[in-house]
């Protein structure tokens, strides 16, 4: 989406599962100008805030909180639960706050190697919009290598070819 705005950048800061994102629910959104993406604002929902929004005094960037939002997204879609839960708000911010969670060993270790580097506490060891796009996980022929010390991962990945068709067919007896 922040390709398509070349002044102005979005930075959803109320992001929620929606089975549709159209521009008019874009409520919570900030244009930023040039390169200074620095929020101040703490709203949301809870399960997706980043550790920098609950500790900021002042300011912090809007683009990683994004990306950390992106990767609590990505976890829940892939494990079927939150990275960090609890029915408490308190609790559930002190979990976020420290950044420890599990990921489960059925994973394959790319999508943990993606989830590990996106759901980083500090925001500037966090991969960026671009290197997550570019990771092994969503690209067999990734021409950057991500490894920049955030953690050990794997550069191969072979995607099978996949017939539509037949696809359809298996889901829809």
């Amino acid at each position: 989406m922040r390709s398509s705005f070349h002044a102005a950048v979005p930075v959803l800061t109320g992001q929620k599962f929606r089975s549709l994102v159209k521009l008019e629910s874009l409520e919570d959104t900030h244009l930023l100008k040039g390169g200074d993406d620095s929020l101040s604002d703490k709203h949301g929902c809870p399960a997706y805030v980043s550790p920098e929004i609950l500790n900021a005094t002042g300011s912090y960037s809007g683009k990683a909180a994004d990306v950390w939002s992106l990767g609590v997204m990505l976890y829940t879609i892939l494990v079927g639960r939150y990275p960090f839960h609890d029915v408490e708000p308190g609790s559930l911010f002190s979990k976020i706050r420290r950044g420890h969670f599990s990921i489960p060993e059925t994973l394959t270790p790319k999508a943990r190697c993606l989830i590990r580097s996106i759901l980083r506490r500090e925001p500037t060891e966090r991969l960026t919009s671009r290197e997550i796009l570019y990771h092994p996980w969503f690209s067999a022929s990734a021409s950057l290598s991500l490894n920049h010390g955030r953690g050990e991962c794997e550069t191969d990945q072979t995607v099978p070819e996949v017939n539509m068709e037949e696809e359809i067919q298996r889901f829809f007896c």
